[in-house]
């Protein structure tokens, strides 16, 4: 059972007649009632009992137009949907992402984002890489923003940066007036580490360099982390991304050695592609990347 055959079904049903039906739909009677026998052979019944002047409903007919109306209905609405959707004109976005791109580089694009497309529903999840990785696989998420490695099994994948590591200290700190150190420097220092990914990062960084940190807190808010810091708790060795729109508090020294540097890629579910609004969403990120956008909120060293 084809839509378009509803469609000539309910057509005959009103006009009461084939001829008037076929004008009405241009197409050429003889074709149009080999369509409605093809439709009652389907269905096992007539649904026309056909006079000289007039064509009639059977009562499986009468029974059957309704439900076709209903289909007919429930088809436009279907396509209507599909269409708002790839026009972005409706639809629901889920993003998932680690705290430091959802708090540093994802709220200028959602705001532009939701200015161009507001009837578009958003939902934004925070987590650690490996849980951004589960949304996107399970489907929970449309498009995640993570730090690789990302499955190359698994997900179709975009670097978007590539960000030194920085240490935060604060404004009273002996290094607060400094631009450059050693990683090895700091072996006599106390840390507060920032978890996931970036914390392993930090850790196999400082073993390198020859010394086990002593970690006095471990936090996977941003927030807390720097609180910490501006507290005098200690130092800590993030991304240049969660460095951004710092308080006068905590100041930045780069990294001279080694070198620790991470990259940032936007994943989604290989063997699909992105919906025209995660597609949407990634072109803005990109584009505010290109032109040095999220440096704006660098400390300047």
């Amino acid at each position: 059972m084809e839509l378009y055959q509803l469609g000539y079904f309910i057509e005959i049903a009103r006009q009461r007649s084939f001829t008037r039906a076929a004008g009405r739909l241009h197409m050429a009677q003889p074709a149009l009632s080999q369509q409605m026998k093809n439709l009652e052979a389907e269905l096992g019944t007539p649904l026309f009992n056909r006079g000289r002047k007039e064509v009639q409903l059977t009562a499986a007919g009468k029974a059957f137009l309704p439900r076709a109306e209903g289909l007919l209905t429930q088809a436009e609405a279907a396509k209507a949907i599909v269409s708002d959707v790839a026009h972005l004109r409706g639809g629901k976005l889920t993003i998932a992402a680690i705290p430091s791109v959802s708090a540093c580089l994802l709220p200028e694009v959602i705001h532009t984002f939701s200015q161009q497309h507001d009837q578009v529903a958003l939902h934004l999840i925070e987590d650690s890489s490996e849980r951004v990785a589960d949304c996107v696989e399970s489907g929970r998420a449309d498009i995640g923003f993570l730090q690789l490695p990302a499955s190359k099994a698994a997900f179709k994948s975009q670097t978007l940066i590539t960000e030194p590591f920085v240490v935060l200290v604060g404004k009273r700190h002996a290094l607060a007036g400094q631009k450059t150190v050693l990683l090895r420097q700091l072996s006599a220092e106390s840390f507060i580490f920032y978890k996931g990914r970036a914390r392993d990062t930090a850790l196999e960084s400082c073993r390198k360099a020859g010394f086990e940190p002593r970690i006095v807190c471990e936090s996977g808010e941003l927030g807390t982390v720097r609180a910490l810091v501006a507290a005098g708790l200690g130092l800590a060795i993030v991304p240049r991304l969660a460095a951004g729109n710092l308080p006068a508090s905590i100041l930045t020294v780069a990294i001279r050695e080694p070198k620790m540097q991470r990259q940032i890629a936007a994943v989604w579910q290989k063997g699909s592609e992105l919906s025209p609004a995660a597609a949407s969403l990634l072109e803005l990120a990109t584009e505010l990347l290109s032109k040095g956008n999220y440096k704006d909120t660098m400390p300047d060293h």
